[in-house]
C-alpha cells in the first residue's frame, strides 16, 4: 500500500525531554501502518498508511505535547480547509490535505467534524470560488465530459472528481485516506473539495440525479484547494506576523474575532519590535 511521509512538529519546549521522544517514536514503531519513524531537524519524520489525524492523535497522547503537521508528502502537496460557515448554516469543520506520489497516484488524506453520522459524497469540483458559499463551486471536475461514476471506475465511466465516500462516526467525525488513481495535484489546485449531505450512490442509482453527483444532495461544506508544503519545505519555527504561534493555528480562525487571544501572554516582547513568539 502506497505510503505518506509526514513532518510532525511536537511543542517539546526549549528543551528536549529524549526519554518522551524515545516513548513516542517506539509507540510509533509499533503501529501497523508505520514503516518509519524518525527524529530529524527537530521534527518527527513519518512514513506511513494511517491517516495524518490518527497519528497527530497518537502523538500527543503518547507525548503528552501538542503536535502539529508541518509537511505532508514529499513531492508535491496541496491542503484545503474545508467548512460550511459561508454557505450552509452547518458546523462542519476541518481539513483535506492531497499528495502526489512518485508513481503516479493521488492521495487525498483527511479529517471533518460535524457531520451526521454516516456516509457522505466527497468530490472535487470545478471551481475555487466559494464568494457564494458552496454554490459557486461549479460541477464535479469532469474534464473527459464523462458520467458520474466510482473511484475504481475507468476514466471514461467517471468524473475525475469523484472520491466515493467517507463516512462520519457517532460524534460527526469523518477520518479518512483515499488513493486515487486519475487525479493529479497539478490539475486540482485552485479548484475546491466539497462533501456532501448524503451518502454518493457511485452512479448506480435509478434517480435521475444518479448520473450527475451520485443522488448525494448538496454539499454540505467546502474550500479551495491551494498549493501547500512538503516534508521540510516549511522552515517555520516562530509566530506568524499576528503573533500566533505555529502551535496555535490549527485551533484560532484564519482571521477575526478569536485569532489573537492571549497572543501578548505568549509573546516575548521587544522595545519597537512586533512579539515574536519562540518555539
Amino acid at each position: 500500500m502506497l505510503t505518506s511521509k509526514l513532518e510532525v512538529l511536537v511543542d517539546f519546549g526549549p528543551k528536549l525531554d529524549q526519554n518522551v521522544l524515545d516513548k513516542t517514536l517506539k509507540m510509533l514503531k509499533s503501529q501497523d501502518g508505520v514503516q518509519e519513524a524518525i527524529f530529524k531537524d527537530g521534527a518527527i519524520m513519518l512514513e506511513t498508511t494511517l491517516p495524518s489525524t490518527q497519528v497527530l492523535e497518537m502523538v500527543t497522547l503518547t507525548s503528552g505535547k501538542r503536535a502539529v503537521l508541518q509537511g505532508f508528502g514529499d513531492t508535491q502537496s496541496a491542503v484545503s480547509m474545508v467548512s460550511s460557515q459561508s454557505c450552509c448554516g452547518g458546523e462542519v469543520l476541518g481539513v483535506v490535505r492531497f499528495q502526489q506520489t512518485p508513481d503516479g497516484f493521488l492521495i487525498a488524506d483527511g479529517c471533518l467534524d460535524g457531520l451526521t453520522p454516516g456516509s457522505h459524497g466527497l468530490h472535487i469540483h470545478e471551481v475555487g470560488d466559494i464568494s457564494q458559499g458552496c454554490k459557486s463551486i461549479g460541477g464535479h471536475y469532469n474534464p473527459l465530459n464523462a458520467v458520474h461514476g466510482a473511484p475504481a471506475d475507468p476514466g471514461h465511466a467517471r468524473h475525475a472528481g469523484d472520491l466515493g465516500n467517507i463516512v462520519a462516526d457517532d460524534t460527526g467525525r469523518a477520518t479518512f485516506r483515499i488513493v486515487d488513481n486519475i487525479l493529479k495535484v497539478w490539475d486540482i489546485i485552485g479548484r475546491s473539495v466539497a462533501v456532501t449531505e448524503r451518502r454518493d450512490d457511485l452512479g448506480r442509482g435509478s434517480s435521475p440525479e444518479s448520473r450527475v453527483n451520485g443522488d448525494s444532495g448538496n454539499p454540505v461544506a467546502c474550500g479551495i484547494i491551494a498549493r501547500s508544503a512538503g516534508v521540510f519545505q516549511n522552515p517555520k519555527r516562530i509566530c506568524a506576523c499576528d503573533g500566533v504561534v505555529v502551535w496555535d493555528e490549527k485551533d484560532r480562525p484564519l482571521a477575526g474575532k478569536g485569532r489573537r487571544e492571549d497572543t501578548e501572554k505568549r509573546c516575548c516582547k521587544t522595545e519597537n519590535v512586533k512579539p515574536c513568539c519562540r518555539v
